[in-house]
């Protein structure tokens, strides 16, 4: 496995991490069985970091990733949490807490809920808009120092946040949304980031399977995409028309679709470790392969040819939801 270095003060990680928020919630019914079986498999193949959110299945991420980390080498993986975000019974998003006391609450149940005792990067995953980022990221910090947490990471956020952050406490990486479809961080975020020397862990190099090379319908009503306007009625059509172009390349090299996306990201940068959202062994199996594609410049211009970075239609989350984006304002 390919590691890379999580920015100037964070771990050393493979190449490719796991994100598993789709192992129970948002994208319809999952199989813990497979889920934990996927796990595995990651970790086998050599993948070390392991993204949740104590928020994802209220819970229920942190405890089937505990579950499956029983028995295995506790430090040879990274485990990247993020926290904060409200929810209420019914599943609903009622907001974000970000306050100290809140932030240390927030870790007491993760750690129980992971059986483990530190988290390698822990990172609020929005900004809370009432409470200055000094705070939130000074509360961490206090974590660091009584040894529950390793790193501080960020989420979402816009280079005036991540500068203030950083006068705070060293800052190990950026999590934040970056794929061929999806490129707005090339700005000012990325270049802020590399002068700060932190590192970007890409979560959504799929672009939530949009340009996996798998998707032919609508997501069904239970996923949330259904809500997402880039999956739907002609915006949906549109960004598929996009994904054949991009098939077209893919055959070329002997690669799928989902396979270049991937590679695409990974030649970027080596500050640059793609999340990848497998819920299955095979298309964990899938988005590994991205490692032995090789992109030559004519590639990587060709891929930049087909999918133009504005051709996306329709914004990467509902208005509500992008309306609490740090990294877009």
């Amino acid at each position: 496995m390919i590691t890379r270095k999580l920015g100037t003060a964070g771990p050393l990680v493979s190449a490719l991490g796991l994100g598993c928020m789709g192992m129970s919630d948002l994208y319809g019914p999952s199989d813990r069985a497979e889920s934990i079986r996927t796990i595995h498999a990651a970790l086998d193949a050599g993948v070390t970091l392991i993204d949740t959110g104590d928020f994802y299945g209220m819970g229920h991420n942190e405890m089937l990733i505990g579950e499956a980390l029983k028995g295995r080498n506790r430090d040879a993986v990274q485990l990247s949490v993020k926290f904060g975000a409200l929810r209420d019974p019914q599943g609903g998003f009622a907001g974000f807490d970000g306050r100290p006391a809140a932030v240390k609450n927030f870790l007491a149940y993760t750690l129980q809920r992971l059986g483990v005792d530190h988290i390698d990067i822990y990172r609020p995953a929005r900004l809370d808009p009432n409470v200055p980022i000094e705070d939130t990221i000074g509360a961490i910090a206090d974590l660091v120092q009584a040894g529950y947490v390793r790193g501080i990471g960020l989420s979402e956020v816009g280079s005036d946040t991540i500068r203030r952050a950083a006068k705070v406490h060293p800052i190990a990486d950026l999590q934040i949304e970056y794929a061929l479809i999806t490129r707005g961080i090339e700005d000012d975020i990325l270049p802020t980031c590399r002068d700060l020397g932190i590192g970007i862990t890409a979560y959504g190099v799929l672009s939530r399977g949009l340009i996996g090379g798998h998707l032919s319908k609508p997501p069904a009503a239970n996923d949330y995409r259904s809500h997402s306007p880039r999956f739907q009625g002609a915006n949906l059509d549109a960004n598929l028309a996009l994904v054949e172009k991009l098939r077209t390349i893919a055959d070329g090299l002997g690669a799928s679709v989902a396979q270049i996306a991937i590679a695409w990201v990974l030649a970027q940068g080596d500050d640059i470790v793609p999340l990848i959202g497998a819920r299955t062994v095979p298309r964990l199996q899938e988005a590994l392969g991205a490692l032995d594609v090789e992109l030559t410049p004519a590639h990587l211009a060709a891929l930049t040819t087909a999918m133009p970075r504005d051709a996306a239609m329709g914004t990467r989350y509902p208005d509500v939801q992008m309306a609490f984006l740090d990294s877009e304002k």
